[in-house]
């Protein structure tokens, strides 16, 4: 082949690269980044292994940050070179919502910033990095999530069985917002303080009331239709995320309001923590659903890779760092144990989904739709 004729087809592989790079490959930072955090709460809480604990967060979280820049570089040369194709994702009843992970992404770099940053950067730049990260994330949370829902309700109308879990993203970054609010609080007046719990329950509230609707238009789609193809079987687990994200929040805002309930504090504390326990209940049952309905796929053959296997990871892992949390607000240590077993499950999962993408990439397999 000549050097122009090499020329040609490196130039069509990086069009194809970049045209059809996907939306939802922030994904892999979002499970990246709950595996630093919940490596950092040393599960099964353990004295002997805190340093091995945070040793493994901030290695996850190093990480996470290498991975965000390398999803980031392509991600913004294709919204600049091929902005129709990338609006034509967003107009896509599966693909769509997945422009979530983007501001979910932004906001789970702020948060395990937030939660390992202690170990290795001054106060100072942990701070401004959390700020900045949860002022970019919030507003494109928002952005994305109005955006979505508005191609939904103007266009030609999807068909029932185009419902998914993958719809359950906006819900989810909504409900991440908190999370990165909540670190905020220690550096901030008390007025300013009261502002940013408002928006954490505001936020909580679009991304929750949401998950509901949207629950109830997979619920319907799941027992009316037959069960998505196996492409999409890993979007079933998305909804273990706003359950496990959602029980997070409520812990942490209920337990870091005292500047705005005074002395009724407590109250709000302990009704937050029996709250975020329901939530958690149902995660169970979702957790124990999602695991017998993978079993069935895979009775039916191997899955096929695709961008969508990064949905393993994160909804799981929020639930595995609220199930720590609660077992440590609860003091039950069975739980305790629970959420080390989760954890076990967590990294056995990224382990895989890691493996089998770095080997998507080499073969060009990630780049294809």
């Amino acid at each position: 082949m000549t050097a122009v004729g090499q020329a040609d087809v490196r130039t069509d592989v990086q069009y194809s690269t970049l045209r059809l790079f996907h939306p939802g490959w922030f994904g892999a930072v979002m499970g990246t980044g709950i595996v630093a955090t919940a490596g950092y709460l040393n599960p099964g809480d353990q004295p002997g292994l805190l340093h091995a604990a945070h040793v493994f967060g901030v290695t996850f979280a190093i990480l996470t940050w290498l991975v965000a820049v390398a999803v980031a570089v392509p991600y913004l040369l294709r919204l600049m070179r091929y902005r129709e194709a990338a609006l034509a994702d967003l107009r896509h009843p599966v693909v769509g919502a997945l422009y979530a992970t983007l501001p979910a992404a932004v906001i789970v770099l702020g948060t395990t910033t937030a939660t390992v940053g202690g170990s290795v950067l001054s106060d100072d730049a942990r701070y401004w990095i959390v700020a900045v990260l949860a002022a970019v994330g919030g507003l494109l949370a928002f952005a994305v999530g109005v955006l979505f829902t508005y191609t939904l309700f103007v266009g030609d109308g999807p068909p029932a069985d185009a419902a998914n879990g993958g719809w359950f993203m906006p819900p989810v970054v909504s409900i991440l917002v908190p999370l990165v609010l909540v670190p905020l609080l220690p550096w901030v007046d008390a007025p300013a303080a009261r502002l940013l719990i408002f928006i954490g329950y505001a936020a909580w509230g679009i991304g929750f009331f949401l998950f509901l609707l949207v629950a109830a238009a997979v619920f319907h789609r799941l027992v009316f239709h037959p069960l998505p193809p196996a492409g999409l079987a890993p979007s079933i687990w998305i909804g273990l995320g706003p359950i496990g994200v959602g029980s997070l929040a409520l812990l942490r805002l209920g337990q870091t309001g005292d500047v705005v309930w005074d002395v009724n504090a407590g109250a709000v504390a302990a009704a937050s923590t029996v709250a975020a326990a329901a939530l958690w209940g149902f995660g169970l049952w979702w957790l124990a659903t999602a695991v017998l309905t993978l079993s069935r796929y895979l009775r039916a053959g191997p899955l096929p890779y695709g961008v969508g296997w990064w949905a393993f990871t994160f909804p799981l892992g929020a639930y595995t760092v609220a199930t720590l949390l609660l077992a440590r607000t609860w003091h039950i240590g069975l739980i305790e144990w629970l959420g080390v077993a989760l954890f076990l499950l967590l990294l056995g999962f990224w382990l895989t989904v890691t493996a089998r993408t770095l080997r998507a990439i080499r073969t060009g397999q990630a780049w294809r739709r």
